[in-house]
């Protein structure tokens, strides 16, 4: 997906943004005031960006003029606001900005506008397989639950994927021997109790709600 930068000051908008995009597989880096978001947008290099209008130090708009003057119009930038006025929304079209949201918003709404800036220019915006707050990105191959990254090896990444697209369904041992291993099952099939545990202790530590369940008799359920 894509690597983003949000630059928010009010910290409960930038941290609820934050979670939600990161539950879409995207990398996202926070600045929480516009001078602090300069810096990072003079040392690294982003797909998207986000800038809050009305912070500290140097506005959205501000930020947003200075970064076209130095970098140009092939970074997409989404603008924030709570100033809701047609001069307020001109001014910030004016200073480079691709799009705008006024606040209070709706997560899906942005989403959206997301998506649609990073179709512009050429990402992949497929949506990643998904359960109750756990993520598997299949172009990346990371795991993210409750914006939490988990690296997995190839073979946790094929155990995950698998037990996410068969979520709330009791998938046997033999089936995942098959499908994960590439193997006909036999006597001896304790590497996939194995990987399970390996998997849980990445997944499930840590966590209140366990997401990987034992079927006795059987095999494993993914289910919250």
């Amino acid at each position: 997906m894509a690597s983003i930068l949000l630059v928010e000051d009010e910290i409960n908008i930038s941290s609820f943004i934050e979670r939600g995009l990161q539950e879409f597989g995207h990398t996202v880096t926070v600045a929480n005031n516009g001078l602090s978001g300069w810096e990072l947008l003079r040392k690294e290099t982003y797909q998207l960006l986000i800038f809050d209008i009305i912070m500290p130090g140097m506005t959205g708009i501000e930020l947003c003029r200075q970064y076209r003057k130095a970098y140009g119009f092939q970074t997409p930038v989404i603008m924030l606001t709570a100033l809701g006025t047609t001069e307020d929304i001109v001014n910030g079209l004016d200073a480079g900005a691709d799009d705008y949201l006024v606040k209070p918003f709706s997560f899906q709404v942005l989403v959206a506008r997301v998506n649609a800036m990073l179709r512009r220019t050429g990402v992949d915006v497929s949506l990643p397989l998904a359960y109750a707050g756990l993520s598997l990105n299949r172009e990346t191959r990371r795991a993210i639950r409750d914006g939490q990254s988990i690296d997995l090896t190839v073979r946790e990444y094929r155990l995950l994927e698998y037990l996410i697209m068969h979520a709330g369904e009791a998938v046997s041992r033999e089936a995942l021997i098959r499908e994960v291993w590439d193997k006909e099952p036999d006597r001896n099939m304790n590497v996939v109790d194995v990987y399970v545990n390996y998997l849980r202790g990445k997944v499930d530590k840590g966590f209140r709600n366990k997401l990987i369940h034992t079927v006795s008799g059987v095999g494993y359920r993914l289910e919250l």
